[in-house]
């Protein structure tokens, strides 16, 4: 490449010296000529015959450097552009571009076209690498012949270990090197499940369940905690779930309200099974599910639109766009369904009626973009939904209010930080009912109104060395929350007392983690956490009516601590192969829920109990990581025990009364595997088996040696999908489950099921894709629940899974992402 530069030089006095006759005014000389004939001494002999005697020598060295340094930059621009594709030829829009030269480095952006360009390259010569979500990384180098240089990059599909995972360590990670069970599911894998709920998508990962069978489409929120490797015997969750960093979680009660999760605005969901106490405190207990969102970083729209049976209308929208420095977006996801009688029709009464639901959340955020690797945001949304749980009297609602601000910022080259303020207001309701034995009428008997509120924030700080990644951070939270009931006689109908319970609970932690690469072989993890939490302003009282007389009162203050460390240890054994060992403590407090607030399941009433301790838990892996056939096959296998002292149960008393107790000690040993073959870009083939024998070790006789509640001995899933979405889109996914039980006693067993799940869809136009789905293809009734009989001797009542869910839908993505 070549060009012709012009120097111009500009003398004047100051310049000159003593003695020297200096020109009286500005005098130009122009001349041009070849960069290829140009050197250093040629133009210094040019200088001295421009300026004569009358410039100092110094003046002349300035000068020639500037002027040096002028024409080669002016000489030696370039325009760099192209565009980046998939391996089906289709443009990868928002993917990466980074050049790099001797001097210099800047990023850009594909466009909706997948073309990006740097105009002004001051070298002939450099390297280009391209980044996209759902891609491996491409370098390649260029060297400029012509004033002009395009290139054309394509892009193969990333394999699933050299997808980037944060949940597991609070830092950016490649997922070949976290040690452990970890999940990514990225944006193809979540529109390719043809399950309708977001819970019902996670359950593609062997390990995944809520507390019951149960889909939060239909089932009471109560029982949607999450559960992982059999870690839980009751409703709340033993997962910490977490949306950008803030809890998800039921402030009061543990569970999960899955449908506040917007479909359209998910980028990934990362999941990370194993005790993760040591950096995110209680609730860590069984590992973490975080779902990451998209941040606009041009106008953008996403929308799911559908019908389906059991009259399911459904809507998910997401909108957002970038100017300047600012981003915002807003999102709205609607829903109901008419649902199913959960009762089998040889059990049923006139009392049974559908399940259904309905739910709305709509949310809304602004960011600013502080720098290139910094953002402020706000976030803050509604949610409310309404459900009947079969029967026309036991019905539920719930309305929460939330909002979230926070920072994520580097400092400097080896710092970041980030910091999450959040807060909600939530009131739950529900209705509980005393059922004939024969199901043709039901009595009310309580009225429950639950309010609750919730602050919290937190900070961390990353520091970056050479070859280790030091974190240090604290949280705090602080619940208030109370149960305020009105019971009533299931009898007469009147109502003879009023119960009203709760209390505050606060819990701070602080918490680092180093994580140590020596060469390119070893990475140790070693982290601890400090919490500390107590319970106080704690009461519960009872107003008897008509009398007005007082029982109970307030409960003693209580306050406890936990140390939860966590050391791993990888060794990669080659570029495709690693094994990895781990052992670490977590813990549980209880939630103000399993404290203060009793509920009623068919006949059997489950109490409170405001004396719980904490479930605490120690527990180690092993693992091994292996690819084959270049990156295409991926094996992760894993062997784990986890020992759990004080695990809250409801623990069986008469046949008609169950209370909250700290069990004693269960034990989980077992293994799981995930395999996924993706031979070409367009077909994969994956799948998971988990096998847990979760029993209880040490507690009360007669439950010694008996298998943990609602844990399967055996879960499987596989997918086969086929992805090309100008020609056809087909997933097919199977999930198995085998017997379970849904009390401590095992008297109450839940058989072995098999459901297959279909989704097929094609492109109509770019970015507008129409699809057919179907969950429970063949129709497979299930049981969920069994409820002891209300009559002795008889069968105990069943509550079943979904019929077959079929919907037809659209989905627009613009632009679209090819």
């Amino acid at each position: 490449m070549t060009k012709s530069c012009t120097l111009l030089v500009l003398s004047r006095a100051p310049f000159t010296k003593a003695g020297a006759h200096p020109p009286t005014s500005f005098r130009p000389n122009v001349y041009s000529s070849n960069l290829a004939l140009w050197g250093r001494q040629p133009l210094q002999s040019l200088l001295e015959k421009l300026t004569g005697a009358w410039i100092r020598p110094a003046a002349r060295a300035s000068l020639l450097l500037l002027t040096t340094g002028f024409c080669q930059f002016a000489l030696a621009q370039a325009t760099v552009s192209g565009v980046v594709r998939d391996s089906s030829g289709a443009a990868v829009a928002g993917a990466e571009v980074t050049l790099r030269t001797d001097r210099t480095s800047a990023t850009v952006k594909t466009g909706s076209e997948g073309r990006f360009s740097f105009l002004a390259v001051p070298d002939s010569s450099g390297l280009i690498r391209v980044t996209a979500p759902g891609f491996s990384s491409v370098e390649q180098a260029w060297s400029a012949t012509t004033a002009a240089i395009e290139l054309d990059l394509i892009l193969q599909p990333a394999s699933v270990s050299e997808r980037v995972i944060v949940s597991a360590t609070r830092t950016e990670m490649k997922l070949s090197d976290v040690p452990g069970g970890a999940v990514q599911l990225s944006t193809e894998d979540i529109a390719a499940n043809p399950a309708q709920n977001t819970d019902d998508i996670l359950r593609q990962v062997p390990g995944f369940s809520l507390f019951r069978r149960s889909s939060s489409r239909v089932a009471n929120p109560t029982s949607q905690g999450v559960s992982l490797r059999g870690v839980g015997a009751s409703g709340p969750s033993r997962a910490l779930v977490l949306f950008d960093g803030v809890p998800f979680v039921d402030p009061f009660g543990g569970w999960v309200y899955w449908d506040r999760m917007l479909r359209t605005e998910l980028e990934s969901v990362e999941v990370v099974r194993g005790g993760a106490s040591s950096l995110y405190g209680s609730d860590a207990l069984g590992g973490v599910v975080q779902f990451l969102s998209r941040v606009p970083e041009r106008s953008s729209l996403s929308a799911d639109i559908s019908y389906g049976t059991e009259n399911t209308p459904d809507l998910s929208l997401w909108a957002g766009t970038a100017i300047s420095r600012w981003d915002m977006s807003a999102a709205v996801d609607m829903s109901r369904s008419d649902g199913y009688i959960l009762v089998p029709a040889s059990q049923r009464g006139l009392v049974d009626t559908e399940a259904n639901s309905k739910h709305a959340t709509v949310d809304a955020s602004l960011g600013y973009r502080i720098s290139n690797s910094g953002r402020a945001f706000l976030r803050g949304g509604f949610f409310e939904e309404s459900r009947s749980n079969g029967t026309p009297v036991q019905v539920n609602s719930t309305g929460t209010g939330f909002g979230v601000a926070g920072i994520n910022t580097g400092i400097g080259p080896h710092d970041w930080i980030g910091v999450r303020i959040f807060g909600q207001a939530q009131g739950y309701d529900q209705n509980f009912s005393a059922i004939m034995p024969d199901r043709s009428d039901e009595h009310l008997t309580n009225l429950q109104h639950v309010p609750s509120q919730q602050v919290g924030g937190g900070a961390q700080w990353n520091h970056l060395f050479h070859n280790q990644t030091l974190i240090v951070g604290a949280d705090s939270q602080e619940t208030i929350g109370a149960s305020d009931e009105r019971l009533f006689s299931s009898t007469s109908g009147a109502q003879f007392a009023t119960n009203i319970a709760g209390g505050r609970q606060r819990a701070t932690g602080v918490f680092g983690q180093d994580i140590l690469r020596i060469a390119s072989q070893w990475t140790i993890i070693a982290g601890l956490r400090w919490d500390d939490w107590s319970n106080f302003d704690a009461s519960n009282v009872r107003i008897a009516l008509p009398s007005g007389a007082l029982t109970g009162g307030p409960f003693i203050d209580r306050t406890a601590t936990a140390f939860s460390p966590r050391i791993s240890i990888l060794r990669a054994l080659g570029a495709n192969r690693s094994i990895s060992v781990s052992g670490y403590r977590a813990f549980r407090a209880p939630t103000l829920n399993e404290l203060y607030r009793s509920f009623r399941l068919g006949p059997v009433t489950t109490q409170s109990n405001a004396f719980l301790k904490a479930e605490r838990s120690t527990g180690a892996e092993a693992s091994f990581r292996q690819d084959a056939f270049n990156r295409k096959l991926e094996v992760r296998g894993t062997v784990f025990w986890t020992d759990i002292v004080n695990p809250v149960t409801n623990v069986t008393i008469d046949p008609v009364t169950r209370e909250r107790q700290n069990l004693g000690r269960t034990r989980s040993i077992g293994t799981e595997f995930d395999v996924n073959f993706r031979p070409t870009s367009t077909l994969q083939f994956s799948g998971g088996y988990q096998y847990t024998h979760a029993t209880v070790v040490n507690s009360v006789a007669a439950l010694v040696g008996l298998n943990v509640p609602e844990v399967p001995r055996h879960s499987l899933t596989w997918e086969a999908r086929y992805w090309s979405p100008s020609k056809v889109m087909l997933s097919v996914q199977g999930r198995y489950s085998s017997l379970q039980y849904d009390d401590d006693l095992n008297t109450l067993p839940l058989k072995q099921y098999f459901v297959l799940d279909f989704f097929a869809g094609r492109e109509l136009h770019r970015g507008i894709t129409a699809y057919v789905a179907a969950e429970n293809l063949f129709n497979q009734r299930y049981d969920v629940t069994l409820s002891p009989p209300a009559i002795t001797g008889a069968k105990p009542l069943e509550n079943l899974g979904p019929p077959i869910l079929a919907r037809i839908g659209i989905r627009i993505e613009l632009p679209s992402n090819r």
